[in-house]
């Protein structure tokens, strides 16, 4: 078989090369069991054409034509859910990931907190935590990101929306725990500010939470209303605010002759 199939072996085996008859037999053995083996190999290819993704033995081989998000994209979310890394330990480590950017998808998250894909609400909340996970801000921009690609998304105001919450004593007081509508508890303090917005418009005052990777979560009315009950005066930089004590930092809403009305 050896000699059929490399016909430029033997005759330089017959000819050329100035060896004994037991190393050419040794030669030969070896030559033989790699035949044999590509020949065995060769049973378990495909036709031309079809992607090898799975061995006839049962063992599988990496996919790498797997669909990108920027492509999963135009073909429904369940391709798009696909392309997504899932982490089991904690969530991804989207601040060390800084792949390329390959476009824009019809994705967006409005004032409420609802996430819309083509123009259709995401009803299913583990979609959403998913999508969630691997949100990422750059600048005044949002993208989705795993460790091969980023795409854009729209985001009306903030991504997330705060709504629950809960106070507990802690050794630096009160510490305010929040909710968000992807069911993440964030407590604020220190390394989650809280911070009031003043609207020009009308001169009202609309509350944020940071969540985390310059993330944000618009806090509801309705708990807006629970922190200027819990609020008091303080003096800040010689003039009395009026704020909110968590986690042993207090965070200022606006100048307390203003919101004297609301305590």
């Amino acid at each position: 078989f050896a000699m059929m199939s490399f016909p430029f072996v033997a005759q330089s085996l017959q000819h050329k090369t100035p060896c004994n008859k037991r190393a050419k037999a040794i030669l030969l053995r070896y030559l033989g069991r790699i035949c044999l083996n590509l020949q065995a190999s060769l049973r378990y290819l495909p036709p031309p054409g079809r992607p090898i993704t799975k061995m006839r033995t049962g063992a599988r081989r990496p996919d790498y034509r797997r669909k990108t998000m920027a492509k999963a994209g135009q073909s429904g979310l369940e391709a798009l859910t696909a392309s997504l890394p899932r982490e089991n330990r904690g969530p991804p480590p989207v601040d060390l990931w800084n792949p390329p950017f390959c476009g824009d998808i019809d994705m967006r998250v409005a004032t409420d907190g609802t996430w819309f894909y083509q123009k259709t609400p995401i009803g299913r909340l583990p979609l959403v935590k998913l999508f969630a996970s691997v949100l990422k801000r750059e600048g005044e921009k949002y993208f989705l990101v795993t460790p091969v690609e980023k795409v854009g998304i729209v985001v009306d105001d903030v991504p997330f929306l705060a709504v629950e919450m809960k106070s507990s004593s802690g050794d630096h007081g009160r510490v305010l725990q929040f909710r968000t509508n992807v069911d993440d508890w964030v407590a604020a303090g220190p390394a989650h500010a809280l911070r009031f917005q003043q609207q020009p418009a009308n001169g009202g005052l609309k509350p944020y939470l940071h969540v985390r990777r310059e993330l944000w979560a618009k806090v509801t009315r309705a708990l807006f209303y629970d922190l200027v009950a819990l609020g008091e005066e303080r003096e800040v930089d010689g003039k009395m605010m009026f704020g909110v004590m968590s986690g042993g930092e207090f965070f200022a809403m606006a100048e307390a002759s203003v919101l004297r009305e609301f305590a």
